[in-house]
């Protein structure tokens, strides 16, 4: 995206800065403002991003922590929006796990005007302070039934049940979320037209079926491709107004 827009790119992983030999945060956020005019992060803990952003005096993304995952949302928005061509009032369905895909995408519907129900297992519910935002929301559900979740709904979501730093869990949650794909007869109660969303890649015959994943795929991979729009679109709207 940033070689698109004429930009220089350049990635830097802890071995690569002072980080790596104990720097703290909040130096590396002040050295490295010196040099960027942005700076995305991916990362384990959003208290890392938090500092990271407090301290620095460029535009910090956030692109990826274990509770948040805003820049996937946004292209799973604009997938929304270029296939229903609006977002107020529509039906989502989100199946599975309330990680931080699900964190950041209860918060941008319900902020949107859309209606949202999530369905998990229990032990498997969003953050404490997600659910503060949403429980007093009447456009938010949380409920066990896959079923309830996915009656009428105009887009249906999914992801991955073991995440990137939860391989030790897989067996466990393999079981805790057992019958919680979605498959053909799922489908049948959504509204005529429901779409898919997935952020990739997909463990299909786990969180969903090979027959929904292929019969949905041009939305799915329509989500990968706007991934690299939505963040070309986020570069342009921080590093332009901070100039």
């Amino acid at each position: 995206g940033m070689y698109q827009l004429g930009g220089y790119p350049m990635y830097l992983n802890s071995n690569d800065m002072q980080l790596g030999r104990g720097e703290s945060i909040k130096d590396t956020a002040r050295v490295l403002s010196r040099y960027l005019d942005g700076l995305m992060i991916r990362t384990f803990e959003q208290s890392k991003v938090e500092e990271l952003a407090k301290y620095a005096t460029i535009p910090i993304i956030n692109g990826l922590t274990d509770e948040y995952h805003p820049c996937q949302i946004l292209a799973d928005l604009m997938t929304v929006k270029e296939r229903k061509n609006k977002l107020e009032g529509l039906k989502v369905a989100f199946i599975g796990d309330g990680n931080n895909i699900a964190n950041s995408f209860i918060v941008a519907a319900l902020k949107l005007g859309m209606k949202f129900t999530l369905a998990c297992p229990e032990g498997y519910e969003p953050l404490d302070e997600v659910l503060e935002f949403a429980l007093g929301n009447d456009d938010f559900r949380l409920v066990r039934d896959k079923r309830k979740a996915a009656q009428d709904a105009d887009v249906i979501v999914t992801d991955v049940w073991t995440s990137m730093g939860q391989e030790e869990e897989a067996k466990k949650r393999l079981l805790d979320f057992s019958g919680y794909i979605i498959d053909e007869n799922l489908m049948t109660l959504t509204n005529p037209n429901c779409i898919v969303q997935h952020c990739l890649p997909a463990h299909k015959v786990e969180e969903i079926s090979e027959g929904v994943f292929e019969s949905h795929a041009e939305e799915i991979f329509d989500e990968a491709e706007n991934r690299l729009h939505v963040q070309k679109a986020v570069m342009v709207k921080l590093m332009a107004s901070h100039k």
